[in-house]
């Protein structure tokens, strides 16, 4: 069984994932939010951020956000995932909150089993 604490190449084995569901055109200082967040990740060191397109889904109000291929006027929505220490993703909290007006925002627990190369 593996060290809890044991590391890859600076994330430790049990981290956390934060989650920022939004919409695909949602804007923070005229730049898309997704390209934000990942920037202010970036600039305060976190290990590593990803932006995945959702191609159908609903959320708050229950209206569906139905896939682009089926209607362009449509907002897509994106989900931004941002993983690191527990507690460096808490500290970014607070840094985050002033780019986002509503949405959802979760932080899960997880367990890194690889990260990197090798």
């Amino acid at each position: 069984m593996a060290n809890l604490d044991q590391t890859h190449q600076g994330v430790p084995e049990r981290a956390a994932v934060l989650r920022v569901y939004a919409g695909e055109s949602q804007e923070h200082q005229n730049q898309p939010l997704s390209e934000a967040i990942v920037l202010i990740a970036r600039r305060a060191g976190l290990a590593g951020a990803t932006v995945i397109g959702c191609p159908q889904g609903f959320g708050h109000g229950s209206r569906q956000h139905p896939s682009k291929s089926l209607r362009l006027s449509e907002d897509a929505s994106v989900i931004i995932e941002i993983i690191d220490h527990p507690d460096r993703i808490e500290a970014f909290l607070p840094e985050l909150e002033p780019l986002l007006d509503g949405g959802l925002v979760t932080v899960t627990p997880i367990r890194v089993v690889r990260y990197g190369q090798g």
